[in-house]
C-alpha cells in the first residue's frame, strides 16, 4: 500500500488540536521522514526466555478478578496490542510510538492540515508535557499559553505518567467545547490555569512586511507548499531593494523536510550540506545537500534568524544550516531540539509503529537533539515583554542588521 511519502521533519506532536507537537512534524505529528512498509517479518531474539511471557498470559488468564469498575478484562487482541506498546515504552524515547488501529487512523488524518482543538504543539522535553509552541493566531496562543509551559493538568487529569498521545486525547474535544488546562510557567511560582474554546485549527505559514528598510519574513510552519510561498517573500525581499532580511522562525514547530532543504537552498551553493541523517552503523548516513539556488551569490545580503524554544524540528534544520555555513547570525534563546527520524510501519490489521531510526546532524556534526542550537546573540523575551507588546529579540536583530 503506498500511502503517499510524508517527510516531515517535525515534532511527535500534540498539536492538541489538538492534534499534536513535537512532528503537526509538525502535523500532528509532522514526523520526520515517515517511510510506510509491509509485511515487516520479525525474528526471534537468542538469549530471551518468552516462556516467561506465555506464562504471564496464562496466570492472568486464569487467576485475574475484576475487583472494581476501573479495571478491564481485555480482548486477547487487546493483551497483545498492550504487550507491543510496553515494549515500544522500554525504549525510554518519546518518539518511538506504537499505534492500534483506531490510533493510528486519527494519526493519519492529523496529517492533513486542519483539525479541531486548542492549536497548540506539544512535545516531551526532560520528561514533562511541554509546550513547543501555540499555532498563530490560533485559540491556544489568543488565550496566552506560552511556549515552554509544561501542561500538569487537562481539566481534573494530571498529566504525570502520561504520553503526548495520551495528553492529546485528553484535549481534543468537539468545537465549541471548553478545556481547562493547567501549565507551569517558568516565569512564575503558582500554576497558571486556562481556559480554551476548542475551534477548528488552520495551519498558518508565512507572513512577510518591509518596514524601516528591513525586511521579515515570518514562517509558521514547514508545510507541503512553503518552500513556493518562501520563494515568492524572497523575490518581493530582492524587489523592495533591501539587503536586510529577517527570517522569524519563532513558535516554528516544523514540519516538511524537504521544504527546509528547499529553503537552505535559496541560500547555499550547490552541495552544501544542509543536515545529515546519521543512522549510528545501522544503516548509510544520508545527507541533504543543497541545490543550489543560491540567489543572493555575490549579493550584499545581511542575514538575522530569530529562533526560541519554540523552533524545532525543520526549524532548527534551516536555521542550523544558515547559521554554521554563516550566511545568517542567530538570534534569540536555545531551540527546541527535536533532532531524530521516525520511521512509520504497518504491522497489520491497522497498527502501525513508529520507531526512531536516526537524528539529525547540523553542517558541523552538531546532534540537534543534544540541547538544539545556541544563538549567535542570547535575548530573552519574557512573559512581561509578552504582556506589554514588547520585542527585545526583533529590536536586537534591528539593531544589529542596522550595525552591518
Amino acid at each position: 500500500m503506498n500511502r503517499a511519502k510524508v517527510v516531515a521533519a517535525g515534532m511527535f506532536v500534540a498539536v492538541v488540536v489538538a492534534f499534536g507537537a513535537g512532528m503537526y512534524a509538525g502535523v500532528s505529528d509532522r514526523v520526520s521522514n515517515i517511510v510506510f512498509a509491509q509485511g515487516v517479518g520479525g525474528v526471534q531474539p537468542s538469549g530471551v526466555d518468552f516462556s516467561k511471557f506465555w506464562a504471564a498470559w496464562s496466570l492472568l488468564n486464569k487467576n485475574f478478578v475484576q475487583t472494581h469498575s476501573s479495571s478491564t478484562v481485555p480482548s486477547d487482541q487487546e493483551k497483545l496490542y498492550g504487550a507491543i506498546a510496553g515494549l515500544t515504552d522500554s525504549y525510554g524515547d518519546p518518539y518511538t510510538t506504537f499505534f492500534p488501529p483506531a490510533e493510528a487512523k486519527e494519526f493519519a488524518e492529523n496529517l492533513n492540515g486542519e483539525f479541531g482543538g486548542v492549536g497548540m504543539e506539544m512535545g516531551n522535553k526532560d520528561g514533562a508535557i511541554t509546550v513547543i509552541a501555540p499555532l498563530k493566531d490560533s485559540p491556544a496562543e489568543r488565550a496566552g499559553v506560552r511556549s515552554g509551559d509544561v501542561v500538569i493538568m487537562v481539566d481534573a487529569t494530571s498529566t504525570v505518567g502520561l504520553s503526548v498521545d495520551d495528553a492529546v486525547k485528553l484535549i481534543r474535544g468537539p468545537k465549541g467545547t471548553t478545556v481547562k488546562l493547567t501549565f507551569e510557567r517558568a516565569s512564575t511560582t503558582e500554576p497558571v490555569v486556562i481556559s480554551i474554546v476548542r475551534d477548528t485549527i488552520n495551519i498558518p505559514i508565512i507572513e512577510g512586511k518591509l518596514e524601516k528598510g528591513v525586511y521579515t519574513i515570518s514562517l509558521y510552519s514547514f508545510s507541503q507548499n512553503s518552500a513556493e510561498l518562501f520563494r515568492q517573500e524572497l523575490r518581493k525581499f530582492v524587489e523592495s531593494g533591501s539587503s536586510k532580511l529577517v527570517l522569524d522562525l519563532r513558535g516554528n514547530p516544523g514540519g516538511y523536510l524537504e521544504a527546509a532543504v528547499q529553503m537552505a537552498s535559496f541560500f547555499l551553493p550547490i552541495g552544501d550540506t544542509i543536515v545529515t541523517e546519521d543512522y549510528k552503523g545501522k544503516r548509510t548516513n544520508v545527507a541533504h545537500r543543497s541545490l543550489g539556488y543560491n540567489v543572493f551569490a555575490g549579493k550584499n545580503l545581511k542575514m538575522v534568524i530569530l529562533a526560541d524554544q519554540g523552533s524545532a524540528s525543520a526549524s532548527e534544520i534551516l536555521a542550523g544550516a544558515l547559521q554554521q555555513h554563516n550566511v545568517a547570525k542567530l538570534v534569540g534563546t536555545r531551540t527546541f531540539g527535536k533532532g531524530s527520524v521516525q520511521q512509520l510501519l504497518e504491522l497489520g490489521g491497522g497498527a502501525e509503529i513508529k520507531i526512531t531510526v536516526a537524528r539529525w546532524l547540523t553542517p558541523n556534526g552538531q546532534s540537534i537533539s543534544d540541547g538544539g542550537l545556541t544563538p549567535d546573540i542570547k535575548v530573552e523575551r519574557t512573559a512581561e515583554d509578552f504582556a506589554a507588546k514588547k520585542d527585545p529579540q526583533m529590536d536586537e536583530a534591528l539593531r544589529w542588521l542596522k550595525s552591518q
